[in-house]
């Protein structure tokens, strides 16, 4: 009965959330509404590009099964002035797969996946995925370069995960706070739901990324350590959602480190030393020949050698 009555309690704490929200914001939609009307049609463009970019509330025309929604790159590089973190790429994330990226630290895998997400632009060559273009790709980058400190609670960070379908101005959507419910409930956090996450500890913090993920609903996901710094169990936990994601027709590229669990898991491996050394099925990639390769290829110290075992 008290568990019942807490559940009760969260969800009309979130329910009173999006309604203080949609309060708070009435009188700037307003205004904004008629701003933009008073606009020409590119500056109501270049507002929606720099200001509210992902909107897009039309159906989610999910290609569920693959179609186009794999990512293509060609040629792909990547330079932080005249260093090269990523040389001449090619090959493709086929649509519907589930693909680990590994390699030395320095091998240009964090930049591989910002050049995928669009966050950097490649030094040459192109990426192209429909998925981007359609704002059906979520990227979720190593916990260090999110701001923990930042005043936001477990249910608003989830919530922007919707984000696609209210953008920055715009009222919240009726079904939000149920959707935010589930997704939390659905990684084991419904407890600290209207917790700060700054008071929340490694693995409670990637549950709740991992629940935004799945208000974001994507077509790509692009998961960058997804388990650094996890226990066993949470780890099991969200992997989960991988094979799941992959079941259900999305793409799926992460950057690992540990091989056991690759070869496990994983059915596609890109092994990258700044240079590609194999891109394919995992037990072909992995092999002890294309480790080796890929280590003389970087060259980092011996506490630096890939994974925990090859």
């Amino acid at each position: 009965m008290a568990d019942s009555l807490d559940r009760e309690r969260r969800r009309r704490s979130l329910s009173d959330m999006v309604s203080a929200a949609r309060a708070a914001a009435a009188p700037l939609r307003r205004s904004l509404a008629v701003s933009l009307l008073a606009l020409g049609g590119g500056a109501q463009a270049m507002f929606s590009r720099h200001l509210d970019g992902g909107y897009d509330p039309g159906p989610s025309n999910r290609l569920v099964g693959g179609g186009n929604e794999g990512i293509t790159v060609r040629n792909l590089s990547v330079c932080y002035g005249e260093r090269y973190a990523l040389e001449n790429l090619t090959g493709e994330f086929a649509p519907a797969s589930l693909t680990a990226v590994i390699g030395p630290n320095g091998a240009g895998k964090s930049s591989l996946l910002k050049a995928l997400a669009g966050v950097i632009r490649p030094t040459s060559g192109e990426v192209v995925c429909p998925a981007f273009a359609r704002h059906r790709l979520a990227y979720l980058p190593q916990q260090d370069e999110l701001d923990r400190d930042f005043p936001i609670t477990v249910a608003e960070l989830v919530a922007l995960g919707d984000w696609r379908k209210f953008g920055s101005v715009r009222e919240v959507p009726p079904g939000l706070a149920a959707s935010v419910h589930e997704a939390v409930a659905a990684v084991g956090l419904s407890t600290v739901i209207d917790r700060p996450i700054a008071e929340l500890s490694v693995g409670q913090f990637q549950r709740a990324l991992f629940a935004r993920l799945l208000l974001q609903d994507a077509d790509v996901i692009l998961l960058d350590e997804p388990f650094a710094s996890l226990d066993e169990r949470t780890t099991e936990e969200l992997l989960q959602f991988l094979q799941r994601w992959r079941e259900e027709g999305r793409t799926v590229v992460a950057v690992l480190h540990d091989l056991d669990r690759v070869r496990q898991h994983f059915p596609s491996t890109l092994l990258l030393a700044r240079v590609p050394i194999a891109w394919g099925a995992t037990p072909v990639s992995l092999t002890a020949d294309n480790l080796a390769r890929a280590q003389e290829a970087v060259g980092p110290p011996e506490s630096d050698r890939i994974g925990r075992a090859a």
